[in-house]
Parts: C-alpha cells; sequence; structure tokens
C-alpha cells in the first residue's frame, strides 16, 4: 500500500524550494556584480574611463531592482503557500530558470549601449533583455495560475485577493516588458532601459497586492 501511494508525485513542504531558490537567486546577483570591471585606461585616465562604462552601471542597477524584487516577492509567496505540488513546482524552476539568466542579457545591453547607445546592436539587445524579462513575469502568471487551480497549496490564512493581484501584477509585467521592448527597437534603446529601471519599483510598491478600495 505505502508504495502504491509513492508512485505519484508527492507533495511536500516548501522548505527545499526555498533553499534552491534563494542560492539561485543568491548567484543571480552575484553574477550581475561580476559584470562590473576595472576599465582599461592610460595613467590620469581611469576617471573618464570609470564614465565611460555608464551602461554597465545602468544595466546592473536595472537587474539588481529585478532580482530584488523577485526575491521579495518570492518570499511573500512562500510565506502563504502551505505545499508544493509538481506544477507549482515547475513555475518556480522556470522562474529561477530566467532568473538565473539575467546577466546575460545585462550584459549584452551594457556592451552595446557603450559601443552606440541608438544603434542597431543597442536596439536589439534591450528587446533581448525585454524578452527574457518578459519570461520572468509569465512564470510568476504560471506560478498564481497554479495557486488559483489548487487554493489547497496555500495556507488558510492567504488573504482572498492575493492570488487574483499576483496575476494581474504579472501580467502587467509581462505586457509592460514587451512594450518596452518595442519602444526600445521602435524609438530608441534608452528609452527602454528607463523602463527596465523602474519597473522594479512598481513591484516592490505592490509586493503585497495592490491596495483595496475602501
Amino acid at each position: 500500500m505505502s508504495r502504491a501511494r509513492l508512485r505519484g508525485f508527492s507533495r511536500s513542504d516548501t522548505t527545499r524550494a526555498e533553499a534552491f531558490s534563494d542560492g539561485v537567486l543568491a548567484i543571480a546577483v552575484t553574477l550581475l556584480a561580476l559584470g562590473l570591471s576595472d576599465p582599461p585606461h592610460r595613467p590620469g585616465g581611469l576617471g573618464h574611463a570609470l564614465l565611460a562604462q555608464w551602461p554597465a552601471y545602468l544595466g546592473y542597477l536595472a537587474s539588481f531592482g529585478y532580482v530584488s524584487v523577485i526575491w521579495l516577492n518570492h518570499h511573500q509567496a512562500f510565506v502563504r503557500v502551505r505545499v508544493m505540488d509538481r506544477g507549482l513546482h515547475a513555475a518556480n524552476l522556470l522562474l529561477l530558470f530566467s532568473t538565473a539568466a539575467l546577466s546575460f542579457p545585462t550584459a549584452v545591453v551594457a556592451d552595446a549601449l557603450q559601443a552606440d547607445p541608438d544603434g542597431s546592436d543597442a536596439r536589439v539587445a534591450v528587446a533581448l533583455y525585454a524578452g527574457l524579462a518578459a519570461v520572468m513575469c509569465l512564470s510568476w502568471v504560471a506560478f498564481y495560475h497554479q495557486l488559483a487551480r489548487h487554493p489547497e497549496l496555500l495556507t488558510p490564512e492567504v488573504e482572498s485577493t492575493y492570488v487574483r493581484h499576483g496575476r494581474l501584477r504579472s501580467w502587467a509585467g509581462a505586457l509592460a516588458y514587451s512594450a518596452a521592448g518595442l519602444l526600445g527597437v521602435v524609438v530608441a534603446p534608452l528609452v527602454a532601459v528607463a523602463v527596465f529601471v523602474v519597473l522594479p519599483v512598481f513591484y516592490f510598491v505592490t509586493s503585497d497586492g495592490f491596495p483595496e478600495g475602501r
């Protein structure tokens, strides 16, 4: 009987998922910092060389902010999740998969902007960044969709609007990053980068959901 019960995917508590997620997010932030380096320069030219690599600082700011709010929202989610099933594990792994790769488009954007802030390569670079960021948002859509389908995965004390607000925020992010990528291609890459920097602020402010009207 016990063997028969173990044939299916067993639900489990969140301990291992949280520990693994925290490790991946910590590594993701570390990889972003590794993109900052001492620029080559002639004697007396360090100040100019440091200023010249402003795209690297901007990319680090945008991506660090994004990973930070992912960690914050991840923490807020797992305070409310009681047990994990296969679907929730899959959504969480997709989130970690995309987050771990964020250092790649960050470096691509920084290099392209430094070469030519308004060039075709910079436009492709911001589209790449926006695409990955949108995938990260869609992984949250999948996460909240699974919670909506299986509310028993949540603790009984969870507020009734939490999942609905989470899905709305995730869809809003996916659309906003997609729109930013389009603006970066059609208008100017720096417009997209400005959106990349601002959007994490939105997710920070709404980490507990949208305020309820009285």
